[in-house]
């Protein structure tokens, strides 16, 4: 049996409102844009871009906060309720979170852009109560987590990440006011570091367990490998960022190399997935997820050359920008596109009835236009940052930006759809 018959038996029982997942990717792709577009805008700051307030700061948490962030907590909302077949134990706090967490993101980018500490200030005060809520709703479910030990695990060592982080991030905003951190360099290494491959990459690791195979229509992932996976990452990221707040080299170079075993055995995983499906075609979302899975552990390598001094006055900004709008977008992005009528699909057969083909539900003409803009923009704007150029990284980033727009067209076709088709057959 694929793993696809598993996760989805009964899981229209557990299907949360749509406005609560939707409006999380809502969120995400209005933010999407707005991030290039910031990059964009002061592209001469962003070329050698290695921390402080002003816009490269502002769309880098855009991008983490708005873009990432906001897929996450809304895929996470939505599929590990169904994954562990337990509702979520309230919807409510989701809903809050929301409104908490859209205000804030806008209130954190436009503070550190404006440099706007009052502004700032609130705005993260209001993205950690989000991410709070968040955070509570995804324990109570993983406390009764039985049946899928090691996408549970994964889980759990998001949430500490998650918490982590969020503290490491208020000190960050507090410390821009009051100078209360010691070292705020090597802070914010550790939040960078806990953030990208802590909180957002367990989700990723422990979601790509499921989403993958699911997609491809494959067996269940090798076990062993899984495992191996799982304690090198966790192992790694304590070594990490252990090394971060000591500001220790060796140390990070040392979370570095089990990194790289543990996005080796990662990647192992998915490549017998990958040879066991049975879905021969998986389009142009698996081009992305391929091509994330190879970023993966360029941005670890990159780390570790840097760390080493070995990339030159900007091997820092590249190391960033190819980790979090490299890896980890052009990944999500393309689960994303695959997530969106999937959800869709599912929401308009509980209202009325059978589900449309995803197929029905999907625009391929964005998707074709996002991917080659996404994939120009990456290209540009890492060379950019290499040969020191603005006027390129801004043509890389005007990329990005029409990328993001026709990404957010796609997205707006499936909810279109999804509410015809809703609509439709209730009328019927």
């Amino acid at each position: 049996m694929t793993i696809a018959a598993t996760f989805l038996g009964g899981a229209k029982s557990r299907l949360l409102p749509a406005s609560v997942p939707f409006r999380f990717f809502g969120a995400a792709v209005l933010f999407h844009p707005a991030a290039w577009a910031v990059l964009a805008w002061d592209a001469e700051a962003a070329v050698g871009f290695t921390g402080g307030l002003g816009l490269p700061l502002a769309a880098l948490h855009l991008l983490t906060l708005g873009v990432l962030a906001g897929t996450a907590i809304g895929a996470a909302l939505q599929m590990l309720p169904v994954a562990t077949r337990q509702p979520l134990g309230a919807v409510w706090p989701a809903r809050l979170a929301f409104w908490l967490f859209l205000p804030g993101v806008f209130a954190v980018g436009h503070g550190m852009g404006a440099l706007h500490l009052w502004v700032l200030v609130p705005g993260g005060l209001a993205v950690s109560a989000a991410l709070a809520l968040f955070g509570w709703l995804m324990v109570d479910n993983l406390r009764g987590a039985k049946s899928l030990p090691i996408i549970a695990a994964h889980g759990w060592l998001a949430m500490v990440a998650l918490a982590a982080l969020a503290v490491l991030g208020l000190l960050l905003v507090f410390d821009f006011q009051s100078g209360l951190l010691q070292d705020h360099t090597a802070a914010a290494r550790a939040h960078l570091i806990l953030a990208s491959y802590g909180f957002m990459g367990m989700l990723v690791m422990g979601f790509s367990q499921i989403l993958v195979p699911m997609f491809g229509l494959s067996p269940e992932p090798p076990v062993l490998w899984g495992r191996a996976a799982l304690l090198l990452s966790a192992l790694a990221l304590a070594v990490a960022t252990v090394g971060a707040v000591a500001n220790d080299v060796v140390l990070m170079l040392a979370g570095a190399a089990i990194g790289l075993a543990a996005a080796g055995a990662h990647l192992w995983t998915m490549a017998a997935v990958m040879r066991a499906r049975m879905r021969k075609h998986l389009g142009l979302s698996f081009l992305l997820i391929r091509a994330g899975w190879v970023l993966f552990p360029l941005s670890i390598l990159l780390g570790a050359l840097d760390l080493l001094d070995l990339l030159g006055p900007r091997g820092g900004t590249l190391f960033g920008f190819v980790l979090l709008f490299g890896w980890l977008l052009t990944f999500l992005l393309g689960i994303l596109q695959r997530v969106l009528p999937f959800l869709a699909s599912m929401h308009a057969a509980k209202a009325g009835g059978k589900a449309p083909l995803v197929s029905a539900l999907t625009a391929a003409m964005p998707l074709k236009v996002h991917a080659i803009c996404h994939a120009g923009a990456l290209v540009l704007v890492a060379a950019g940052i290499v040969a020191e150029s603005p006027v390129i990284l801004r043509l890389g980033a005007v990329a990005g930006l029409v990328g993001a727009l026709a990404f957010a067209a796609f997205a707006a076709e499936v909810v279109r759809r999804m509410t015809g088709w809703s609509l439709g057959r209730t009328q019927k």
